[in-house]
């Protein structure tokens, strides 16, 4: 018999630790003003970028229909965080961009994501932490974060 944990149990303590993060982040967003912060959210704001985005174009970054972004936008613009407006070039594409709410919710996101890693750099020592990262870089695409997590989750 194999001391070997059994295989499941990897992708599933990767995404608890993820997890984790996530949590304590939103946890955290909500203590400085961000209670309506999702984890989806955080994808939805970077498909969407420093330019801005059409619907359709979220859509495909996300992975989800044009119909599911646009419902998506339709409830952070409710919240204050995307605003629509006219493209410069095109007056006919609706172009969606983030509020100043929007770029304040990422601004902090960034900030608690330092102090989240220096937490776990306390706990598990900094060299750990530093060797943890780096050997999931040998097991990961180089310079790919996919953006399509909440169309990949719903099995689209």
């Amino acid at each position: 018999m194999s001391s070997d944990p059994p295989g499941f149990e990897l992708p599933l303590r990767l995404f608890l630790g993820f997890r984790v993060l996530i949590d304590e982040l939103h946890a955290e967003l909500a203590r400085q003003g961000h209670p309506d912060m999702r984890p989806m959210h955080g994808f939805v704001f970077q498909a969407i970028g420093v330019d801005g985005t059409t619907a359709a174009e979220l859509g495909r970054r996300l992975g989800v229909s044009k119909q599911a972004a646009g419902k998506t936008v339709d409830a952070l613009e409710r919240l204050g965080y995307v605003e629509r407006g006219s493209d410069p070039h095109d007056a006919r594409r609706k172009v969606v961009r983030l509020t100043e709410h929007g770029v304040d919710s990422l601004v902090r996101s960034a900030r608690i994501f330092d102090e989240l890693r220096a937490r776990w750099a306390e706990t598990l020592g900094e060299e750990r932490l530093r060797a943890l990262e780096a050997d999931l870089r040998k097991v990961t695409p180089p310079d790919t974060f996919p953006l399509d997590v909440p169309g990949w989750f719903g099995g689209h």
